[in-house]
């Protein structure tokens, strides 16, 4: 009998994780010239927000969903915001390092399903905020797992 696959959620850390992972990158994020001019007006719990989002869409409690309105509003908050690609591409090189410096798994399995949600999410996230965009609301919030590795690599000595 195999054990049970745990979600990224679990596998990250759960809440704390996350939390810590929001935290540091805001913090990077508003010393850099690229990004501190979308972020300059953000809330105090802004960083709570995405960790919430985050451990939804990764398989943790509907928090987001529940408290902040789901997936429709965070693709409103994007809305008008004209981001480019030079920041996406800065956003993501920015979480990647807030995640080893927040000491999320550095497994393989776990680092490519966390690479490949940022990569469609920021990808999302920049087609939505351009002007005109008229993105559907009313998508479910996504569920990311494992995806192609099927899970989290666990060493012989560990099975």
């Amino acid at each position: 009998m195999s054990a049970k696959v745990p979600t990224l959620y679990e596998w990250a850390g759960g809440i704390d994780a996350l939390n810590r992972l929001t935290s540091v990158f805001y913090d990077t994020v508003l010393k850099g010239p690229l990004l501190e001019p979308v972020f300059r007006h953000m809330s105090g719990d802004h960083p709570m927000h995405v960790a919430a989002f985050l451990g939804e869409v990764f398989g943790g409690p509907k928090t987001y969903s529940e408290k902040f309105g789901g997936h429709s509003s965070m693709i409103q908050h994007h809305l008008n915001r004209r981001l480019t690609e030079a920041q996406r591409k800065q956003w993501i090189a920015l979480l990647l390092e807030a995640a080893d410096e927040a000491r999320l798994p550095d497994d393989p399995e776990f680092r490519s399903a966390f690479v490949a949600y940022v990569e469609w999410g920021t990808r999302l996230a920049r087609l939505n905020s351009q002007d005109g965009a008229e993105p559907e609301l009313n998508e479910p919030m996504p569920q990311w797992g494992w995806g192609v590795p099927g899970g989290p690599y666990l060493p012989p000595s560990a099975g």
